[in-house]
């Protein structure tokens, strides 16, 4: 079985990334591919990924146009606060279909299953709505839920971040500037980012969290801090880990080496290590890397629309890796 797809916003650099994987898709049907600035445009200069591929155009449909193509799941890989007159067309016109937003605009809607496969596979089998994590976010719920019912009370975890400047998007902003990034390291939203909020909702603790963004393009590096009620053997620590993700191709446990964001960088997976672990075994900090474009958009993107459709979870993942 296959099934038609629509990419409604392809040419973010996250929708880029959406692309390349679906083009790689062999159970992807790709009927619709939108971008308003290139509409009528080949999406795929010189030599298709697939023969089927290569006569496909971009296109600047509205949203109940799109929606009338009655395709099977939509991407909807849109700038925030842009995505409802889309997911009101399709819900109007194919109610059924499934759709994936990659922006935050249901992250926060208890009618949308949030998508986080690691841990919430079984309630994203078969959904029809599914708000697709942040990157950050992504990152830090994997270094914290092994050990979340450990952490004190009123102690909440600090996380800080650091994102290449694609996590800014290609709108023009002193986050994504060379002059501005140049030589330097740039604080923002430094209490309530979206972000904080999403992890402190998804785990039930409060989170503090830092961001910063570096004059590297794409991955991120959270440095995760964390407080624990009782004392905790280094040991007992990374069993914990190392049983949490034995089963997660996807996320790689080296509790001993801080994995570095240049190694995760075009990765489609999650890296967790470099547990350090106070002489009182009362405080611990582990470092989570992601490419923010990849593991932490696209590539959950479409193993949310797998598991939402029935097909396995790492289709089109595996082929396109590098």
């Amino acid at each position: 079985m296959r099934a038609r797809v629509a990419l409604i916003g392809a040419r973010g650099y996250t929708g880029r990334e959406v692309l390349r994987l679906l083009a790689a898709h062999r159970s992807a049907e790709v009927s619709l591919v939108t971008s308003g600035k290139d509409a009528g445009q080949r999406v795929f200069e010189g030599e298709a990924p697939r023969a089927e591929l290569a006569e496909l155009r971009y296109e600047a449909p509205s949203p109940e146009d799109a929606a009338a193509r009655a395709c099977d799941a939509y991407l909807l890989a849109l700038p925030n606060g842009t995505s409802e007159p889309w997911v009101a067309a399709i819900a109007a016109r194919s109610p059924d279909a499934v759709i994936v937003d990659l922006s935050a605009d249901h992250r926060f809607d208890d009618a949308w299953v949030y998508g986080q496969p690691e841990r919430l596979r079984a309630h994203i089998a078969g959904a029809r709505r599914i708000a697709n994590p942040g990157c950050y976010a992504t990152a830090t719920q994997l270094a914290l839920s092994p050990v979340v019912d450990l952490l004190a009370k009123g102690a909440p975890p600090s996380v800080f971040g650091v994102s290449g400047y694609s996590g800014a998007g290609t709108t023009p902003s002193p986050k994504n500037d060379p002059e501005v990034l140049r030589d330097n390291l740039l604080p923002y939203s430094l209490v309530g980012h979206v972000h904080e909020r999403e992890v402190s909702r998804q785990l039930g603790i409060a989170v503090h969290f830092m961001p910063h963004v570096a004059p590297f393009f794409r991955g991120i590096t959270c440095t995760v801090s964390m407080t624990f009620g009782e004392r905790q053997a280094r040991e007992a620590l990374e069993e914990l880990y190392a049983r949490a993700y034995a089963a997660e191709p996807l996320v790689t446990w080296t509790p001993g080496t801080p994995p570095l964001v240049r190694d995760v960088m075009g990765q489609n997976e999650v890296n967790l290590g470099g547990l350090a672990v106070s002489d009182d075994g009362r405080h611990a900090v582990v470092v989570a890397t992601i490419d923010n474009l990849l593991g932490g958009a696209a590539t959950q993107a479409i193993r949310n629309l797998n598991l939402a459709l029935g097909f396995p979870e790492r289709e089109g993942i595996d082929a396109s890796s590098p």
